[in-house]
């Protein structure tokens, strides 16, 4: 748990990814409307650690792709009900400024009036699939509510990134992380929707040995990187990368809301002993699989 926020760290940050990467998407950017992102920073501020990259969303995305990225996959999350139409259609329009190198990801309040009729509405518009934050959103991911999220994306085959890991956890969250989140609870939901392709964050963080195993045994699950391998959160993992299920494993940045160099992770990854088979695994192919990206 973070009982006071963590420090920026002042690491150089590159002009371009590291040279020699095989094609790269970015499976985990956040982009928001800007009163929003500047509720989240205020927040970050306070409880999390300080955000280095205090951009617009499309400057978000620009970042990224000037600096070499062929691909990302943009986040969003409603914090509050009534909120995801407005979020969706926002999304949407800031996708259409980037063809062919953004994805964005619907989201929607479980349980809200309407939340099928939300989602269906995203998904016309182009949307890939939906973002869900248990801790934020203080939903029960078995929960008769969510079976709404599950039967639509299962039946739609549309992707689910959610937030189900215990942490970084805070005080300062409405609800406890470690009463709604667990690998056991996601297991139950990867064993009653086979068909539903869903993606846990920050590679489960805390629970790495459990889900390193869940991934091995379930082929409707996938982890991304975010955060988790940058050598930043107060977090041990006692599981090696090169021993997870590769073909199971995204790169994630989470950029902007980072206190740390953009590309400080993706540096972290190339220097690992990994064959060039699974770097472009992990780095690009298994989230244009699992998003389901047509490349220009």
């Amino acid at each position: 748990m973070l009982k006071s926020p963590l420090p920026a760290l002042n690491d150089i940050e590159g002009h371009n990814i590291p040279s020699a990467l095989p094609f790269v998407v970015d499976a985990h950017v956040h982009i928001f409307p800007d009163g929003i992102f500047k509720a989240i920073w205020d927040w970050f501020d306070k409880y999390g650690w300080p955000i280095r990259y205090r951009l617009t969303s499309f400057d978000v995305l620009d970042y990224l792709l000037s600096r070499g990225l062929g691909h990302v996959v943009a986040l969003q999350y409603a914090h509050k009900p009534g909120t995801a139409r407005g979020l969706n259609s926002y999304m949407a329009k800031i996708c259409r400024k980037f063809p062919h190198k953004v994805s964005g990801m619907a989201t929607v309040f479980p349980g809200e009036n309407e939340s099928e009729r939300v989602l269906k509405e995203a998904f016309e518009m182009g949307l890939k699939g939906v973002k869900l934050h248990a801790h934020v959103q203080c939903f029960d991911m078995n929960g008769a509510d969510m079976d709404i999220v599950y039967d639509l994306c299962s039946s739609e085959g549309k992707p689910i990134i959610i937030h189900a890991g215990r942490e970084p956890n805070s005080p300062a969250y409405k609800c406890d992380p470690y009463v709604l989140c667990s690998a056991e609870k996601l297991k139950q939901v990867i064993e009653n929707y086979p068909k539903l392709k869903i993606c846990v964050p920050h590679l489960g963080v805390d629970e790495f040995l459990r889900y390193k195993q869940l991934i091995e045994k379930y082929d409707n699950l996938w982890l991304d990187t975010s955060m988790a391998l940058a050598n930043y959160l107060p977090i041990r993992n006692p599981v090696k990368l090169e021993d997870m299920r590769l073909d199971r494993i995204m790169y994630g940045s989470d950029f902007p809301n980072i206190p740390y160099a953009w590309d400080r992770e993706i540096k972290r990854i190339k220097q690992r002993t990994l064959p060039s088979e699974s770097m472009a695994l992990i780095l690009g192919e298994n989230a244009v699989d699992f998003f389901n990206i047509t490349l220009s």
